[in-house]
């Protein structure tokens, strides 16, 4: 039932284009739980049968993706802030664990944002914490840029390459996504040893 009201919300907004993907990659970016795989995987297709352009497709798909992150960010920012400094103590969060997580993303948020934006379930939320922090906004958008670019063109490609063949499309997507996880578990071990070094000297 959701995934045929999803994939009519898909057809719906290819209709409208390369607006339809800004649109749908906004969603998926935002709170709403949406996969960027039905999206991107099929516009990946088109591209492929020359009805779309790979760089338009990109754009469209890295534009929407910010829109949704800088929702999360404000909205975490300008309210969730606020709320959690009033009523934070009734949710055992106190004051000083915000000052915490202020100082763990001035001095963490680039490498959090960027690997929080290639994992499955965290590519979505990673932009809240980052509003709470009030990390630098600059910062903030290089990082999520890059990681989403990153999952973006790799769903493109593989829409691209193998895009009418479903059950091949879910087992590349497993491994890519089981070896994405392998590769940022030793990116992130390499940065957490390189930080350790750095305060030690």
């Amino acid at each position: 039932m959701i995934q045929e009201l999803a994939q009519s919300l898909v057809d719906l907004i290819f209709d409208w284009g390369y607006f339809g993907i800004f649109l749908l990659m906004t969603i998926e970016s935002s709170f709403i739980p949406f996969p960027s795989e039905i999206v991107l995987i099929p516009a990946g297709y088109l591209v492929s049968q020359e009805q779309m352009s790979l760089w338009a497709v990109m754009a469209c798909a890295l534009g929407g993706s910010l829109a949704g992150a800088f929702i999360n960010y404000y909205l975490a920012l300008f309210v969730g802030r606020r709320f959690l400094a009033r009523y934070g103590k009734y949710f055992f969060i106190k004051e000083n664990a915000l000052k915490k997580m202020d100082e763990y993303f001035e001095k963490h948020g680039p490498i959090s944002t960027f690997i929080g934006r290639l994992i499955p379930g965290i590519r979505q939320l990673i932009s809240i914490p980052a509003g709470l922090a009030k990390m630098d906004i600059k910062l903030f958008s290089l990082y999520t840029a890059l990681g989403a670019g990153i999952w973006a063109l790799i769903l493109v490609l593989l829409g691209y390459f193998i895009g009418e063949n479903q059950e091949l499309i879910k087992e590349y997507l497993k491994q890519i996504t089981l070896s994405l996880i392998v590769v940022l578990i030793v990116l992130g071990g390499w940065y957490a040893y390189y930080q350790k070094r750095k305060t030690s000297v």
